[in-house]
């Protein structure tokens, strides 16, 4: 009798199979084999501390991927691209940079405005030069570093100083923020224009100053994967989790405006 019952058992267990209720396998992991490889991302020298994070975040959520950067001035990073630099994603500082891509048709995909960031005086620790305001830019005797005007620090500080009425009297131009950002925590300045997002980068040497003309000159940062970029897949997905509130909490922790 036992033995029929297994039979029995058995034999329904097949035949509701074959009605098409097969055996329910476990779901696999959500991207967990979808892309794979590395995925070579290009971006403006102010996103640095937060895409580093970013990328080891989502080296984590893909163990298959290893995320590379280049960091530097977007106009910089923008020429390379149009020259044929092997990336796969390119997130500029301004649209303008942006634009010189799209309209080289390098881009796969419509940029987006993943954040956005405004100035900040940055001045050495103790402010040691007596800086109180964008005015002083205009002084003789502070030692003054700006951006270069065709990067998008630059751009915006030559807005600011426009809308201000004020000409600026710079010592020393950098190539990118960062670079203006090691002029002043060395003390070799006794202010800057940075973004304010690079003024807790600079840790206890630095100390930030706002100033209302900066709502004047607000950079938008598009994002857009790479139209010869050898990593397609991991392209797109890298820009779907930049532009993911996961991301999104990073950027504001950091001090950027989200749109």
């Amino acid at each position: 009798m036992r033995t029929t019952i297994i039979r029995s058992l058995s034999m329904l267990v097949a035949a509701i199979g074959s009605a098409g209720c097969g055996p329910v396998h476990p779901a696999e992991p959500s991207g967990s084999n979808t892309i794979a490889g590395t995925v070579t991302v290009f971006a403006a020298a102010s996103l640095t501390e937060t895409f580093t994070e970013l990328g080891t975040q989502f080296e984590a959520a893909h163990p298959g991927v290893r995320v590379v950067y280049s960091f530097g001035a977007s106009s910089a990073l923008a020429e390379q691209i149009n020259q044929g630099a092997p990336a796969d994603v390119f997130a500029s500082a301004a649209p303008k940079n942006m634009q010189q891509v799209v309209d080289m048709g390098a881009t796969a995909a419509a940029p987006a405005t993943f954040v956005r960031n405004r100035l900040e005086i940055a001045v050495p620790k103790g402010n040691p030069g007596g800086i109180t305001g964008l005015a002083d830019f205009g002084r003789t005797e502070p030692r003054i570093a700006l951006c270069a005007e065709q990067v998008p620090c630059g751009a915006a500080a030559e807005t600011v100083f426009r809308v201000a009425g004020i000409t600026p009297r710079p010592d020393t131009r950098e190539t990118d923020v960062k670079a203006v950002l090691t002029k002043v925590k060395l003390g070799e300045v006794d202010a800057a224009l940075v973004y304010r997002t690079d003024v807790p980068a600079g840790g206890d040497q630095v100390e930030g100053i706002d100033f209302p003309e900066a709502d004047k000159a607000i950079n938008d940062y598009p994002v857009a994967p790479l139209a010869h970029g050898p990593n397609a897949t991991a392209a797109g997905a890298f820009v779907d989790f930049i532009r993911s509130d996961r991301a999104r909490a990073v950027f504001a922790t950091a001090g950027f405006d989200t749109p």
